[in-house]
């Protein structure tokens, strides 16, 4: 088991990627926190793995503050991140703005500024940050969100170039379509869907979680010793229409 003894804390992990990647870390041996708002499915993640929960928003200090109040953390997996229904930048507002970067970009900045410490006095540590397609176009999502994950995708490389040297790895992954709950939890922006659905037919199938959990699990293991500061697309070949 690729894992084994490692800790790996995991947001975003009570449904979708989050959960598939939790699933995959424990079946390769990895003892797991998972964090997450919707305790209700963390809950469920919990007793099916019986692993540890931390319930709260992933932007709030005292939440950090737990995910990292422990002797070691191997592995953190910024997975946690919200859409913005497809929403043209003349019709984002600053609410939605606010609400966008706060979880995508906030969170993820916070949780890698409260772990660095430890995982360079460790020496050894692994940073993976779920970014989008949408981190390396400007025509997967709106105008909102692809900010939000071309900013986390500077931070990883940033990161991976400021500690590689003290044994801290950071990596990206770039899910395309993925088949999750959260593609269908708000309404999309008529005018920004309008604009995109004439591009559907470039779309391959849809893709699973568990698709996604299985380059998570490479990318946190010894196995990927040596890769570092890359973002890896998982979007059956989305991206090269």
């Amino acid at each position: 088991m690729r894992l084994e003894g490692k800790t790996a804390v995991i947001t975003g992990a009570a449904s979708g990627i989050g959960r598939a990647m939790a699933r995959k870390f424990a079946a390769e041996g990895a003892n797991i926190v998972v964090v997450d708002m919707d305790e209700g499915r963390l809950g469920k993640v919990v007793a099916e793995l019986e692993c540890e929960m931390i319930c709260g928003d992933i932007t709030d200090e005292a939440v950090i503050a737990k995910m990292f109040d422990r002797e070691k953390v191997d592995i953190l997996c910024n997975n946690a991140g919200i859409l913005d229904a497809l929403t043209p930048l003349h019709l984002a507002d600053d609410a939605l703005y606010e609400r966008v970067m706060h979880v995508n970009v906030a969170g993820p900045f916070r949780a890698m500024r409260a772990v660095l410490p430890k995982m360079v006095e460790a020496g050894s540590g692994t940073i993976l940050n779920t970014c989008s397609a949408a981190a390396l176009t400007g025509g997967r999502a709106g105008a909102v969100y692809t900010a939000s994950k071309h900013a986390l995708l500077g931070f990883t490389r940033s990161t991976a170039w400021f500690y590689g040297g003290q044994g801290v790895r950071c990596n990206a992954i770039a899910p395309g379509a993925i088949e999750t709950k959260m593609h269908f939890r708000q309404q999309p922006n008529m005018e920004g869907f309008a604009a995109y659905q004439k591009h559907f037919s470039t779309m391959p199938r849809q893709g699973k979680a568990g698709e996604v959990a299985a380059l998570a699990a490479f990318l946190v293991s010894d196995d990927a010793s040596y890769v570092n500061g890359e973002i890896i697309s998982v979007d059956g070949g989305w991206n090269s229409f």
